[in-house]
């Protein structure tokens, strides 16, 4: 750490109530701005020495601003075994081989940090949360570049690594500063694409009059105002946290006072405890995403007719969608959406044998995977479980309720349907503040507690809904929509919102249909049971019978 370095950080949280290294933290995202508008300032010609900038900078960060030699050794030893394992493990497990050795390392470091328990000091693992998710990416990309184009999907061919990049290239991707503290995550080839300029090249058969305008000889267009804007909301979200995040501190929710105000109230602070928890996450994304854009990375193309340029390639929450979802997938999709695109890509959709429809399998690997990238505390996986019968009982809401809301003629809301918007906003949003209170508590006994003191209401609330649909009612409302469809002969037409809600893929490794997962499992151990018993029963047939000896 640099000398005195300390002293101005430990003044402002003397002032202010923080820890020295959450505000370090914060200081470092807004020094990536300037440091982001040089990094872009390096001559496009010079890759080698953009990357040796941008690995100068998050030496700096880890080495002089918070003195984390362990936490560097960290990065090395995980980014040396995953580039190592790339380059030297042939087959098609060679990726399963860098998932378990990366997964594994941060397993080891988040159970030690679970032991020390010291929420206030910056540690190494949010950093190499991030990094597991590049690696493990990564990895597959490499793999996907050993196969023939035929073999992948579009999206496998886009990303495919078909050489491995030099050590130097490959740090700075790993070191990418803007990103290393707390995401967002990419694939090496959009690192790959910014850094030899690829990425901005316009789309033929643009307009020459639209093409977005640039600096000198630079092809990365002008970012400073989307830079400017997710910087001033970053800061936003972090006031009102500051603002907010001390009237709701978790000892409260614990406390004897807490019990003093009625059911309603304690609702809705239970509410606003998520809200405020919420608050800080969308105030690091914004910033973090911000000095990405301004660096240039955060670029998605251009419009070709309007010359409107797309800068949001790393967004990775969208803070409206989630205070305003009306339902689980719309409150799950717009938070943390890069670990969601990762949890798809290269656990949901490779888990899969070529040729067949995900199924259990992909659903408990995915789920399982995102609880272990996550942590160990106890209070992640209530919330994780509880979350999957959730998101079951919304989906048949939407499947058997909502079109009732829905003209089958037309296919447009009716008088009535701002009633069921209404209720599913606030159903939605109060069941999440239930079953999210126990990622900010962590602990079993604290989030047992706190979810006794308002009364279990989003368990029982889904318990009876479970049951409900589980019931004849199920097959009573069937019957009054294809009535009501046929009485007018037009078929209900489904919704973008309610195909996407349809989907089986689970949502942050969240199982979409629990019950049906379950009896995916039965179903496949009882053919597995069939398949073996045919196959003994065909190989007693076919061996020789014994032969008996004369006496």
């Amino acid at each position: 750490m640099l000398p005195y370095i300390n002293l101005p950080f430990q003044y402002v949280a003397g002032k202010l109530g923080a820890s020295t290294d959450e505000l370090k933290l914060i200081f470092s995202f807004l020094l990536s701005y300037p440091l982001a508008g040089l990094l872009k300032r390096v001559p496009d010609a010079k890759p080698a020495l953009k990357n040796l900038f941008i690995i100068g900078v998050s030496v700096f960060y880890l080495i002089g601003l918070f003195d984390l030699w362990d936490g560097l050794r960290t990065l090395a030893v995980t980014s040396i075994a995953a580039y190592s394992i790339a380059k030297y493990v042939q087959g098609p497990f060679m990726p399963w081989v860098g998932f378990v050795f990366l997964m594994g390392h941060l397993s080891i470091n988040q159970i030690s940090r679970q032991f020390r328990n010291n929420p206030g000091v910056v540690d190494i693992t949010g950093a190499q949360m991030v990094l597991v998710m590049k690696l493990t990416a990564f990895c597959w990309n490499v793999a996907d570049g050993r196969l023939p184009e035929k073999d992948l999907s579009d999206d496998q061919k886009e990303k495919a690594i078909r050489a491995l990049p030099s050590p130097l290239d490959f740090a700075g991707y790993v070191l990418f500063f803007p990103s290393l503290m707390a995401g967002p995550a990419f694939d090496y080839v959009d690192y790959k694409r910014w850094i030899e300029t690829t990425m901005f090249e316009i789309p033929a058969g643009t307009d020459p009059s639209k093409k977005p305008p640039t600096r000198k000889k630079r092809k990365i267009p002008r970012s400073g105002t989307p830079a400017t804007w997710k910087a001033a909301t970053g800061i936003f979200w972090i006031l009102l946290f500051l603002q907010l995040g001390g009237s709701y501190p978790l000892d409260f929710f614990t406390g004897d006072k807490y019990m003093t105000y009625g059911f309603a109230r304690r609702v809705f602070m239970l509410h606003m405890l998520g809200f405020t928890s919420r608050l800080k996450y969308y105030g690091v994304w914004s910033l973090t995403e911000g000095a990405c854009i301004l660096s240039g990375l955060g670029f998605k193309g251009i419009d070709p007719a309007t010359g409107k340029v797309s800068w949001d390639r790393l967004r990775n929450v969208n803070p409206w969608g989630v205070e305003s979802a009306q339902n689980t997938r719309a409150y799950l999709g717009n938070w943390n959406i890069n670990t969601n695109n990762w949890l798809r890509n290269y656990i949901y959709l490779r888990v899969t044998p070529k040729g067949k429809k995900p199924g259990f399998r992909a659903s408990m690997a995915t789920f399982t995977t995102s609880a272990f990238w996550h942590g160990f505390y106890p209070g992640y996986y209530l919330s994780f479980v509880l979350a999957s019968f959730v998101q079951t009982v919304a989906k048949n809401c939407r499947r058997y309720l909502r079109p009732f809301f829905i003209d089958p003629k037309t296919s447009n809301p009716t008088s009535t349907k701002i009633y069921y918007d209404i209720a599913s906003y606030l159903v939605t949003q109060l069941t999440f503040s239930f079953v999210t209170a126990p990622f900010v508590l962590l602990t079993l006994p604290s989030s047992f507690l706190v979810w006794a003191r308002v009364y279990f209401y989003a368990i029982i609330g889904t318990a009876l809904a479970t049951g409900f649909f589980a019931s004849s009612a199920k097959v009573f409302l069937i019957k009054k929509l294809n009535a009501r469809s046929g009485a007018t002969g037009h078929k209900l037409q489904r919704t973008h919102s309610q195909e996407s809600l349809a989907g089986k893929e689970p949502v942050l490794g969240i199982p979409p249909d629990p019950p049906q997962e379950f009896a995916e499992i039965v179903q496949e151990v009882r053919s597995e049971i069939e398949a073996r018993q045919r196959k003994g029963i065909r190989r007693a047939d076919t061996l020789p019978e014994p032969k008996t000896k004369g006496f």
